[in-house]
């Protein structure tokens, strides 16, 4: 029995967690082996990566790309979560706020920034996650990092008590999005939340290839080849280099640093280049894909 191997994109709906979405993909292919690149909140909804067999080797590369988010801010309201599923801890009148005063905070918020994640995270605290800390009544206060948000573009602003604007995000992974919108209202000074967002993109793979829950099936999945070369250097191997990698050997190469090892149009493995050898990283060759099999068959 073949084991499936892929990538899966995958609209989440809203109200689900992500790790359903993946206990769901684990029902309808057959297989435990699938991990995720990212998941998002169960309010969130759109692009999730899924890899599927041999290929969760690959989310190690996928993690970390940036992505891009469709979102809505309500400003005049702060939210214990930072988003609309947390109650209301404070508000204030937005309703005088001006579309060009929106605009200017949101620029102050662009570029590479020290953001403090939500509290409510998965953010670990002395072996502690800060979500479960902050439900069980603590004061959590988590240090900012460095995230960069290459765009924060803000479309028409609905004026009202509780001001809406849309909005446009590209930044990088590790960004909190609900941080950005409670920023966003503090910088105002009514203080703002998260009210919809929906991720359309990571890094090359884009929500419009992805499909909805009840279509995943193995015919779905993106080849291991084509995935790795969306995001790496590709080098090709012939046949005595290719079976030297996929047992862990390093065959000679010109090629510096991670790339995908191709041969005969299949992916053996993600390698590292240096000192004039390829060392393998990531087996996803014959050897990787014979464990799954076995794995399937048991």
């Amino acid at each position: 029995m073949t084991a499936p191997n892929g990538v899966l994109l995958v609209d989440k709906p809203q109200g689900v967690t992500s790790h359903t979405v993946v206990a769901m993909a684990r029902r309808l292919l057959g297989t435990r082996k699938i991990g995720h690149a990212g998941t998002l909140d169960p309010m969130a909804t759109g692009l999730l990566v899924l890899g599927v067999g041999p290929a969760t080797r690959l989310l190690t590369f996928l993690v970390g790309l940036d992505k891009t988010y469709e979102a809505t801010i309500a400003l005049g309201a702060t939210t214990v979560t930072d988003d609309a599923e947390g109650d209301v801890l404070a508000t204030a009148d937005a309703s005088a706020l001006a579309h060009e005063a929106v605009v200017a905070a949101a620029a102050r918020l662009t570029g590479d920034i020290e953001q403090v994640p939500s509290a409510v995270s998965a953010i670990k605290v002395d072996g502690r996650r800060s979500y479960a800390r902050v439900r069980a009544g603590e004061d959590v206060a988590l240090a900012a990092r460095p995230v960069t948000v290459s765009r924060f573009d803000l479309g028409p602003l609905r004026p009202g008590v509780v001001a809406i604007v849309a909005d446009v995000v590209d930044c990088t992974s590790g960004t909190y999005v609900r941080a950005l919108a409670r920023d966003l209202g503090d910088d105002l000074g009514v203080g703002g939340h998260l009210s919809a967002l929906r991720r359309t993109r990571v890094g090359p793979f884009d929500l419009a290839d992805a499909v909805v829950v009840d279509d995943i099936a193995p015919g779905v999945l993106l080849r291991p080849v084509d995935v790795a070369a969306r995001v790496l250097p590709v080098v090709e191997l012939d046949d005595e280099d290719a079976r030297l990698l996929a047992h862990g050997r390093r065959p000679r190469t010109d090629a510096e640093g991670v790339v995908a090892a191709v041969h005969a149009g299949e992916l053996v493995g993600i390698a590292r280049g240096e000192g004039g050898r390829l060392h393998p990283v990531a087996n996803l060759g014959v050897a990787a894909a014979d464990a799954a099999a076995r794995e399937v068959g048991a």
